[in-house]
């Protein structure tokens, strides 16, 4: 066989399931650390289950080994689509799969054992960041090798996003984990005291903005018309999105830092770019859901699209809500409350999840020789669970979050704290409790999600790669 006249979907369906896989690992762990703030005693009381050594292992599961495989399985299922070859160099893509779960794995023995450089979305220590590194700069070669290759002259918007999400993460990881080892499980950043802060936030900030925001855009920009059948509402319009959005996003991190040492013309510069990150934004979220324009009619019968364009929903939500709180009067409000967690969830579990888990359903029965999912109305039982899950999450967070922080800043006429912290803590437990309630029901969806994946595997026709499309 010619296998340069086929498409490389082995990798992509192997990056497909393991989607599905971290997805309820990641949130598996999730609920467990929301039923620990709910019931403080509820494991043994053993360091590798304390809250501080599972809630790190939660969010590098949910991003990197959830998130990463979802993108790395859509971005090499749509380079080849868009570009008309098969993904260039399949040892080095077949690397990226095995290198990426290798990973994650050290990430899930080291982080509950305390390894941990204490840097938020970047705790892993020197040895599995140099592994990182090393796989990105293989995943970045058959991105852009497949690219170098295609038979037509025009680039897909989405490989433009895919392209500086992958490019931005490389520079990120690699500046912000500069440091010196001592030993192989501890090492000492370069960056001291406000530098090291300042830096941390470019990359976490980032981080969100490129690789939970950008590469995400991209998965959107191809799934949503492929499965409305309509093309982009506006390409200009696409285009427009993509420079603006990259040139802008940089500069935002500083908001991470308001009333803190950071020079105050550093956190001014990150509020402003964060609230000019409201238009490009909001441009794509419009960009996104008019594509719909025509065909709106769809939604009724059709739970994958409906995954999607909620999921674009909670995405024009979500950055409205950061630039507003970028604001330093609201961020005195809402800074180190549970507003934030609110806010990251509405990204990552409306946004992020939203639209994996619609372009998974999208993908996956392709990679089985199928015309759809194995069952249409359990997608729909998950598309109704994940969203009041989501939406009850998030709102029991920003209700906490601004009660919290108007008890802390509330004084007696004499100028004395109102309340104890401690008093904070007993008003929140009920909102725990719901968050607890939302979180379990999206864990439950993502359990009907790998029912319906396994069952469309077993009744697959075929997992022979698809044949390269010539372009017209």
């Amino acid at each position: 066989m010619n296998t340069g006249s086929y498409y490389n979907d082995k990798v992509v369906r192997q990056f497909a399931i393991m989607t599905v896989v971290w997805g309820i690992v990641g949130m598996l762990v999730g609920v467990l650390i929301a039923a620990q703030l709910l019931w403080p005693d509820l494991l043994p009381p053993v360091p590798w289950l304390a809250y501080s050594r599972l809630r790190p292992l939660h969010t590098n599961a949910v991003i990197f080994a959830f998130g990463g495989s979802a993108l790395f399985a859509s971005s090499y299922y749509i380079v080849q689509r868009t570009c008309h070859v098969r993904l260039f160099a399949d040892k080095l893509a077949s690397f990226t799969f095995w290198g990426w779960q290798l990973v994650i794995l050290c990430a899930a023995i080291t982080l509950p054992l305390g390894i941990t450089q204490g840097k938020e979305y970047a705790e892993l220590e020197w040895p599995i960041d140099l592994l990182i590194t090393v796989v990105w700069v293989a995943y970045a070669v058959v991105f852009f090798g497949t690219i170098a290759l295609r038979k037509v002259k025009h680039i897909y918007v989405a490989n433009w996003f895919f392209a500086a999400y992958i490019i931005t993460i490389a520079v990120l990881h690699i500046v912000n984990n500069l440091a010196i080892p001592v030993t192989l499980t501890k090492s000492y950043g370069i960056y001291s005291g406000v530098v090291d802060a300042m830096v941390q936030w470019w990359y976490g900030h980032n981080a969100v903005g490129f690789f939970l925001t950008a590469a995400f855009l991209g998965m959107m920009y191809y799934f949503i018309p492929k499965q409305a059948g309509r093309p982009v509402y506006s390409y200009r319009l696409s285009v427009v999105h993509f420079w603006a959005l990259i040139a802008i996003y940089m500069w935002a991190g500083p908001h991470h830092l308001h009333y803190t040492t950071l020079p105050d013309w550093a956190q001014s510069l990150g509020m402003v770019f964060s609230l000019i990150l409201l238009a490009p934004s909001w441009g794509g979220m419009i960009n996104g859901i008019m594509t719909l324009s025509g065909a709106w009619h769809k939604l009724r019968t059709d739970p994958i699209l409906k995954f999607m364009i909620v999921s674009l929903s909670f995405y024009g939500m979500s950055t409205f809500e950061g630039p507003m709180m970028s604001i330093k009067t609201v961020n005195a409000l809402s800074h180190y409350t549970d507003w934030t967690i609110g806010h990251v969830h509405s990204g990552a579990l409306g946004w992020v999840a939203m639209i994996s888990i619609g372009s998974m359903y999208a993908l996956i029965p392709k990679l089985f020789g199928r015309e759809q999912m194995y069952s249409t109305r359990a997608i729909d039982v998950h598309f109704w669970i994940t969203t009041i899950g989501v939406v009850l999450y998030i709102t029991s967070m920003w209700i906490a979050g601004v009660m919290q922080g108007l008890m802390w800043r509330a004084v007696n006429a004499d100028g004395t704290l109102t309340y104890a912290f401690i008093e904070s803590i007993k008003s929140t437990y009920p909102y725990y409790a719901v968050r607890l309630a939302g979180g379990t029901l999206v864990l439950s969806g993502m359990f009907i999600m790998a029912w319906n994946v396994w069952k469309t595997a077993a009744a697959g026709t075929s997992t022979a790669d698809s044949p390269v499309v010539q372009p017209a």
